[in-house]
């Protein structure tokens, strides 16, 4: 049986990431946060930065922009926190990547986890119709994602101003 899994959605700015880091910190032992972003510009840096700062020193991260399975792997029995799978599947299309088998590698890893994973994305379908193919495709692909992982946790979370509304719980 799959260990503890939680899924945290929510928009932009919504309080996911500190969401996810207090669920996991719950958990005694050191933790680790797997990062799926990469710095591509100084603001993205500056993010990234502020992130890190916030957690402290006691989270060993794991750089993961494309093979979130192995990075899982990697944590071993350690806690584990994905932040976040919106900037993993735009990595994943950007790169032309096969999103499927990404998906399927996912969740293969996370059958395999012996300790608890906390996951988090965007819920991008909540705007307007994107004007462009790929922006439609990514947040297809994004709610399909989701779709496919809330099935599969324990718990998902969606997160409003700051305040976690509990949508599951198993």
């Amino acid at each position: 049986m799959m260990a503890e899994t939680i899924l945290v959605l929510g928009g932009a700015r919504s309080g996911k990431s500190a969401e996810g880091e207090r669920l996991i910190a719950r958990h005694p032992g050191p933790s680790v946060y797997i990062a799926t972003a990469d710095a591509g510009d100084a603001e993205m840096a500056a993010r990234i930065a502020a992130h890190r700062a916030r957690r402290g020193p006691l989270w060993h991260t794991i750089e993961a922009p494309l093979d979130l399975a192995g990075a899982l792997d990697a944590a071993e029995t350690r806690p584990a926190l994905i932040d976040c799978l919106t900037l993993w599947l735009s990595n994943l299309m950007l790169g032309e990547h096969d999103c499927e088998a990404a998906g399927a590698a996912l969740m293969a890893a996370l059958a395999r986890r012996r300790a608890p994973t906390v996951l988090v994305a965007n819920e991008v379908g909540l705007g307007i119709v994107p004007d462009n193919a790929l922006a439609r495709r990514f947040r297809d692909a994004a709610g399909v994602l989701n779709q496919r992982l809330a099935a599969r946790m324990e718990r998902v979370i969606f997160m409003v101003a700051g305040y976690p509304i509990e949508v599951k719980r198993r």
